[in-house]
């Protein structure tokens, strides 16, 4: 009988591999009903999920959330529970290196993480660049040595080497005054991957800067427009070059990225998988809205009494920001009554049933 706790990440990846899918990763901000509504989308067709916050989401003191991983772990756990789905795991994502100085205090989160029942980690050291470097292998040695040192501490602290693994190369999002966004290149990508594997650390996915954003990009109106920046062609030849060692990419920032985009263009051979976070935010905003309404307009109010600036629209201010106004609102967004609950969970399932959808991911679970 199963205990419907996370799988662990390794067998998980490399028994997905294979398959020309995309694994969604759910940056599940708001617990309440949406992880139900998106696990039971899972279950109902047979696709392997991931749950997943970023350690500005969750760290010790509960991050943007309010949730530790303690908090999350159990939370995610007991809802796989009632829905009796176990074809899941609970990721650490952007487990951020922006300095050496930071490595104690990268452990000790892991540590809680491990605690928590986290199976599968991202270490994100790609900050750690060395403009002074005269090739790629010196520019992320950084990145590299930090990468190596906190794999190898996950390791001695499971015992195994069970656990997943996402590393980062070229931070996403990073912008140039000069060109605009920052881009990998294959020789970054290739480099960073045979560098890791000399020191003992085999990564199932690596994170790349690709043109993605995370969020939305935003009309003069401040309202969301399609996102179509992502490097389909460059993405396709990074992932080719790292796939002979057994790595897929790791698509960052999809919300916003139009479906059809999704399903048609992007190379699932090589991309293994796509983290959907700010999209299960603005689901619950959009049921609050209705549902909730004085709660909603509270939280859109405290948003923008404390963001809004200057000639930007009130709508982008708050779709920025709202993050923000989680861990202030938290106990009234987790004590909604059933009714709302019941909506939030069936809005994020429709919504998690396009995305798996276009992510080739129906049935991808059935030999896990």
């Amino acid at each position: 009988m199963t205990d419907y706790k996370p799988m662990w990440g390794k067998p998980f990846y490399e028994k997905i591999y294979p398959t020309n899918s995309i694994i969604m990763a759910c940056n599940t901000r708001i617990g309440k009903g949406v992880v139900k509504g998106i696990l039971q989308a899972a279950k109902d067709t047979d696709s392997p999920i991931i749950f997943e916050l970023a350690k500005s989401e969750s760290d010790l003191q509960g991050g943007y959330t309010g949730l530790t991983p303690a908090k999350y772990g159990k939370f995610v756990a007991d809802v796989a529970a009632e829905v009796q789905y176990s074809n899941y795991i609970i990721h650490g994502d952007h487990i951020k290196v922006g300095k050496p100085e930071d490595i104690p205090g990268v452990k000790e989160l892991i540590s809680a993480q491990i605690e928590a029942g986290y199976t599968s980690f991202a270490i994100d050291a790609s900050f750690l660049y060395d403009e002074s470097g005269t090739n790629d292998k010196e520019h992320l040695s950084g990145n590299i040595n930090a990468t190596s040192e906190v794999t190898h501490f996950i390791e001695e602290k499971l015992g195994h080497k069970n656990f997943g693994l996402e590393v980062e190369v070229g931070e996403i999002g990073k912008k140039d005054p000069k060109t605009g966004l920052v881009m990998t290149t294959v020789s970054e990508a290739t480099t960073f991957i045979e560098s890791l594997k000399d020191h003992d650390v085999h990564p199932h996915f690596l994170a790349i800067a690709n043109g993605s954003v995370h969020g939305f990009q935003y009309d003069k109106h401040g309202n969301p427009i399609r996102q179509e920046g992502i490097d389909i062609q460059l993405t396709s030849d990074i992932g080719h070059a790292i796939k002979p060692f057994g790595v897929k990419i790791a698509q960052h920032g999809i919300t916003g990225t139009p479906l059809d985009i999704i399903a048609k263009k992007f190379p699932k051979d090589v991309i293994g998988k796509g983290n959907v976070g700010t999209n299960w935010m603005t689901v619950a905003w959009d049921v609050l809205k209705i549902f909730e309404p004085e709660l909603f307009e509270t939280i859109f109010k405290w948003t923008n009494d404390n963001y809004q600036k200057s000639g930007i629209p009130i709508n982008e201010t708050f779709l920025k920001y709202s993050k923000l106004a989680i861990l202030e609102h938290f106990d009234e967004l987790y004590a909604v009554n059933e009714t709302t609950e019941h909506a939030l969970a069936s809005a994020a399932y429709t919504s998690a049933l396009m995305f798996l959808k276009a992510f080739n991911s129906y049935g991808q679970a059935k030999n896990l």
